[in-house]
């Protein structure tokens, strides 16, 4: 699969859109609200279910490279589920404003025949998290 790749700018600051993809207390506002434990360090792991219909997805992720303010990098997986990619978060900052891209990069395929893994349903799903939930968490939270 070709790498996903959302960009949205944001009315905020590096500083803010960093913490808000970052701070606990912040994505689990506009994320997930089940995420059991994250800090922007190496080596950060977290364990949290997703419910889809019918179907369980145990996200695994792990930090494996952060750049305060700039770039975060987490390895994302599921434990139910062959597979393995990465989802890369970089932050620009110019005159108030932040662009954030997110790039997904599958490492190793995920099943084929399960309609969340397809990549339309990738896209769409990191278009709703960016450009909707994180866009109307920062406006509200100036």
């Amino acid at each position: 699969m070709k790498p996903v790749i959302i960009t949205q700018t944001f009315e905020a600051s590096a500083e803010k859109v960093w913490k808000a993809i970052t701070d606990l207390n912040e994505m689990k506002l506009w994320y997930f609200g089940n995420i059991d434990v994250f800090r922007a360090e190496p080596g950060c792991k977290s364990k949290f279910e997703v419910q889809s219909g019918e179907r369980v997805f145990t996200h695994l992720w792990e930090v494996i490279e952060v750049e305060a303010r700039k770039r975060l990098v987490v390895n994302w997986k599921y434990a139910e589920y062959p597979g393995d990619s990465v989802v890369v978060f970089e932050l620009k900052e110019t005159a108030n404003k932040t662009e954030l891209t997110l790039t997904m990069k599958v490492l190793e395929d995920f099943p084929d025949d399960i309609p969340e893994f397809k990549r339309e349903s990738c896209q769409a799903g990191w278009e709703f998290f960016i450009q909707q939930r994180l866009k109307s968490y920062l406006e509200i939270n100036q």
